[in-house]
């Protein structure tokens, strides 16, 4: 069915209706089957690798017709190793203990109640994502871990390579028998399918937005859905005057360079001003040589630094770079300027670690570690849908645990209130 042809509205009504009907079966599925399905997913993927990398192509072809960034094809771009990763992703996924019913606190009442609060599924999760297609591996992983039904609205991008690897999850749930509604993809690039999700209040119990400041920004403002918001990674590092050299610059370039359209890049760089001479502008040197451009003020870079530098998002080979007069004034400007994603301070000095731990409240922080661990694989989770930048409900990467509720399982005795 062409787009052209296609009734948006009716289409996404019964998407939603298809998901609703495959909660029940979902929220009882045992472990085993749920693994089962992952790991059969995963061999998909690699038996079809070839497949994959044939649909990427043509999506490859369409974002360069759309005048993509080098960064942002790179996100769009598969390969064999980055398609065994994914497999990897799903296998790790698989093997995690699954949250559904686990006891998250128990305790004894005096009037004879025994109470236990247990994680329960949240029902169904819709995710509206851009360019990355191996998000629709992750998403629909976690989803079924965390026994949701989800839908998929993947980017434009990667409408085919998206295609393919949807194939491979529907593959897996048909081997652990469990329904197929419960992993469905939009079939469609139309963008009236994002609107219609963000009302389908009767169908969708919460969305996660995952992409650029336009596309969550549009989701939060027009959203009747629970929103799960992955705003932008305006991520900040702060080299302290105790910051060891070389640990510092091999962070920085690190978190800068190692992949640039990855939310958990680097975007600004602090120094304290009594380093900004000597280790500042060493770290600066090393960007300006591995082809960063530096935009700068108090330090020598490639250009002057505007103000509007100030909380930009490069996704690209470009860093803002300022000097500051200590830890005090590097929090300030972070909480100016920052999105609440990720920020790194290096340092070897306790307390200014802990000063910058205990001022600030992003999502994660760090000390000497590259920004680029803002992952939930890194964190041990497997995959993710998304770094939470909202401070309800999730925060961080949202993984399989992220993406449950819970619910009071109460037990008395012929217990009576008096």
């Amino acid at each position: 069915m062409k787009d052209m042809d296609m009734d948006v509205s009716a289409v996404m009504a019964e998407i939603g209706a298809t998901a609703r009907a495959a909660t029940p079966a979902l929220a009882k599925a045992s472990p085993e089957q749920k693994c089962k399905a992952l790991e059969a997913a995963a061999d998909a993927c690699i038996a079809r690798s070839a497949e994959i990398i044939a649909a990427n192509a043509r999506d490859l072809d369409y974002g360069r017709e759309k005048g993509l960034s080098d960064a942002m094809m790179d996100r769009l771009m598969l390969d064999a190793a980055r398609i065994e990763a994914m497999a990897n992703g799903l296998r790790t996924v698989a093997a995690q203990d699954d949250p559904i019913g686990s006891v998250i606190a128990e305790w004894d009442m005096p009037n004879g109640l025994h109470i236990r609060r247990v994680r329960t599924p949240l029902g169904v999760i819709g995710v509206i994502y851009e360019s990355r297609p191996n998000v629709t591996a992750d998403a629909g992983a976690l989803c079924l871990k965390a026994g949701n039904a989800v839908i998929l609205r993947g980017g434009s991008e990667s409408f085919h390579s998206s295609t393919l690897i949807h194939q491979c999850l529907v593959e897996g749930l048909r081997a652990a028998g469990l329904p197929e509604g419960a992993i469905q993809l939009v079939p469609t690039r139309d963008r009236a399918a994002v609107q219609a999700m963000l009302t389908m209040v009767d169908t969708i119990d919460v969305i996660v937005p995952r992409g650029g400041k336009g596309l969550v920004g549009l989701v939060q403002r027009e959203a009747r859905v629970p929103v799960f918001a992955h705003l932008e990674g305006i991520c900040h590092i702060y080299v302290d005057a105790a910051a060891d050299p070389a640990k510092a610059r091999a962070v920085v370039l690190n978190a800068k360079t190692r992949r640039t359209g990855i939310c958990g890049s680097a975007e600004c760089l602090l120094v304290h001003r009594d380093v900004a001479a000597t280790l500042g502008q060493d770290i600066v040197d090393d960007l300006m040589q591995a082809g960063v451009e530096v935009r700068a003020e108090g330090l020598n870079g490639t250009l002057a630094a505007t103000p509007e530098d100030w909380g930009t998002e490069y996704l690209d080979m470009k860093i803002a770079a300022k000097v500051v007069d200590n830890i005090d004034e590097a929090i300030a400007h972070i909480r100016t300027y920052g999105s609440g994603h990720t920020e790194a301070v290096l340092t070897e000095d306790d307390a200014v670690a802990e000063a910058f731990f205990g001022g600030l409240d992003s999502a994660i922080l760090m000390r000497n570690a590259s920004t680029q661990f803002a992952d939930g694989g890194e964190f041990g989770m497997g995959a993710e849908i998304g770094i939470a930048t909202g401070k309800l409900h999730a925060r961080g990467p949202v993984g399989a645990e992220q993406l449950t509720s819970f619910k009071y399982l109460v037990e008395g005795d012929g217990t009576l209130r008096p």
